[in-house]
């Protein structure tokens, strides 16, 4: 008598808590990475609320400059390693499977593994305020000699956070790249894959090229703090200039590493945007193959660019005249995904639902990131806004203007697919909108602070000229604050919201083909691909096999 894969787990394994805890299905391990990642978003977001109360007023004392910096520190680390990029993987690992017609990811068990590493970084970062000394206080770069002399344990605590973060995103990066490979549906060619499938390709080969440099970094600049390997002390000098180390040799590692990582962020949140804005639209994305084809080139011209985060450093003219042509190059493949995003809502049938005002949030706010850019890529400007609030504004606009307003797209677009539900849609655009406000009052004015001269990483400051633009980003990240409030009202209101179909936007991506939210196994069957629009094409074949008149 046959045995079912359901009485075949120990009892203990199929309880409401352990079920979650022991899983390798992809689709839960995804809502553990999207629920793991939003907790940990709202705590970086109350560090955030906290220090721009210091810097809402000149000569202010709600934070001594320790427990700033620690703040500053924690949140940039949080938001980039703990929040966004763990809030693509989410998506990655429910999607990705779905969209291509497999049962599951490639290796399950290392799927679960690459989760459960990334909860753990996230506990040793969080942590490590209660370490001696406090948390590390040298900014989410770390740069030499502030981190290699930083007493305590808080830096080692950060080191070591990154290295078991680096580890996870390498397990779920190997996953992607073999499931993409080999798992596809019949029928689904290269020319024929889901957008966002193409972009989390990306995402995962630049994760397997430059992780490896920020973890070697990252194990040189512990060395260079001191470390006892058993009954052995090691000290070196890697970057010690006293010792014929070069501090200027972290910054290439780390931005070797950490311009992609933007890449990383941004790729997959232009995937999300690449599904989305056709759905409602009523229209085929314009230039599928130019979308996928400038994704394959942004992720090979990030790998050139590092270095424009170093143009004040002393480099020669010639290579930061080389890094300047190609910081401005990799905006040609950008602007082709802008101008195919326009013109695929051109003359559309324009639905604002809330997925759809997320997106085109995306795109008038990312557009302001990439110009800024464009003008920091120029390396006598840069000299004159390196390390200027200009910068915080910039990175502001591109990673959390660009890929959350991308995240909250996806979130609302795909939450009936994850959980049968929809999420409340006058709360969702009473959210959109005051995001919307609220961000660009929180960051807009900190481009003039940075012209003005106010330099980043500073807790207190006297020139008054710069108060009113700081108030204005204090009011701002308070507004912010309370779009997330709706965003959390909205999710606890769903769970005893109606119940949607199992396609609620008539879209066009095998995803939606399963019922929602899909079984365990995924797919009773899966049709032959025929195109990027596989249940676009079975709708028109059901329409004509009923009579009806095949669309133009």
């Amino acid at each position: 008598m046959a045995v079912s894969r359901a009485e075949s787990v120990p009892a203990w394994q199929r309880g409401k808590v352990a079920s979650w805890l022991v899983t390798t299905d992809h689709k839960r391990i995804g809502i553990l990475y999207i629920s793991t990642a939003l907790v940990f978003f709202v705590l970086a977001g109350l560090m955030a609320l906290v220090f721009r109360l210091q810097l809402s007023q000149a000569n202010a004392d709600v934070l001594s400059a320790d427990r700033y910096n620690e703040l500053i520190t924690i949140h940039g680390t949080a938001m980039v390693f703990l929040v966004v990029v763990p809030l693509l993987a989410g998506f990655a690992n429910y999607l990705v499977p779905l969209m291509i017609g497999a049962h599951d990811v490639a290796f399950p068990r290392l799927n679960a593994l690459s989760y459960w590493l990334f909860f753990l970084g996230g506990a040793i970062l969080m942590g490590s305020f209660f370490a001696d000394g406090g948390a590390a206080d040298t900014g989410w770069t770390a740069y030499p000699p502030l981190s290699t002399q930083a007493t305590g344990n808080g830096q080692d605590l950060w080191i070591l956070s990154l290295h078991v973060l680096t580890a996870s995103s390498l397990a779920g990066a190997i996953n992607f790249i073999v499931t993409i490979h080999n798992m596809r549906a019949r029928g689904m060619t290269w020319m024929r894959m889901p957008l966002f499938v193409w972009s989390i390709l990306l995402f995962a080969w630049l994760l397997m090229a430059i992780l490896p440099t920020l973890s070697a970094g990252l194990t040189l600049l512990l060395l260079d703090r001191g470390v006892s390997i058993g009954p052995w002390d090691v000290q070196t000098n890697f970057f010690n200039p006293a010792e014929g180390g070069s501090p200027v040799l972290y910054q290439h590692a780390f931005w070797f590493f950490g311009h992609p990582e933007v890449y990383v962020i941004v790729l997959p949140a232009f995937g999300i945007i690449s599904e989305v804005l056709p759905v409602f639209s009523r229209k085929p994305v314009f230039g599928y193959k130019a979308i996928a084809a400038s994704t394959v080139a942004i992720g090979f011209f990030s790998m050139l660019v590092w270095a424009h985060h170093l143009f004040t450093v002393g480099l020669p003219i010639s290579l930061q005249v080389f890094f300047m042509l190609a910081s401005m190059i990799i905006a040609v493949p950008t602007g082709m995904k802008i101008f195919n995003w326009l013109a695929t809502l051109w003359r559309g049938n324009l639905h604002f639902e809330t997925p759809m005002l997320y997106a085109l949030g995306f795109l008038s706010i990312f557009v302001i990131g990439g110009l800024t850019g464009i003008y920091l890529a120029a390396f006598p400007i840069d000299w004159q806004l390196h390390d200027s609030y200009f910068v915080v504004a910039h990175f502001h606009y591109t990673i959390f203007g660009g890929a959350m307003f991308a995240i909250f797209a996806g979130l609302f677009y795909w939450w009936p697919k994850m959980f049968g539900r929809l999420l409340d849609e006058r709360l969702g655009k009473w959210q959109f909108w005051t995001l919307f406000v609220g961000f660009n009052l929180a960051f807009m004015p900190q481009h003039f602070a940075g012209l003005e001269g106010m330099p980043r990483r500073v807790y207190t400051y006297s020139n008054e000229s710069w108060e009113g633009y700081n108030l204005a980003s204090t009011i701002g990240s308070y507004v912010m604050g309370v779009a997330i409030l709706l965003f959390v009202v909205n999710i606890w209101r769903a769970r005893s919201g109606p119940r949607v179909g199992n396609d609620p936007w008539q879209a066009d991506t095998l995803e939606w083909y399963t019922t929602s939210p899909p079984p365990p196994h995924n797919f009773d069957d899966v049709p032959y691909v025929t195109s990027a629009r596989p249940l676009y094409d079975l709708r028109r074949k059901l329409r004509i096999e009923r009579g009806g008149r095949e669309p133009a």
